[in-house]
């Protein structure tokens, strides 16, 4: 079996028609870098978004914890992640008192 190659310059991607919004990745990313986003035609009315690509450290933890498989992150040999700020650790925690939604603009 081979890896799944990320697609060029993206450090993490979700396959929506995998996702079931748990919210288990968002609940897990140390940087902020996920978030839930209404979908009305989504089973739980929500899905994943990617909101802070850029912000994304590599850690996986969300894919590894993803029941359902939906969500990727590139290999560290195809993508240069970022370092883990304080800027993206107060998005983080403010994504979680925000019951994982997507912070307003």
């Amino acid at each position: 079996m081979s890896l799944m190659k990320a697609p060029e310059g993206v450090p993490v991607w979700v396959d929506i028609s995998r996702c079931k919004a748990c919210d288990i990745c968002v609940s897990l990313c140390p940087a902020g870098v996920l978030a839930m986003t209404p979908a009305p035609g989504a089973i739980l009315g929500a899905t994943i978004e990617v909101i802070e690509p850029d912000a994304c450290i590599g850690c996986k933890d969300c894919e590894l914890h993803c029941p359902d498989f939906a969500i990727y992150v590139a290999e560290r040999s195809e993508y240069k992640f970022a370092k883990l700020t304080d800027e993206a650790k107060e998005r983080a925690e403010a994504i979680r008192k925000n019951k994982f939604k997507k912070l307003s603009a």
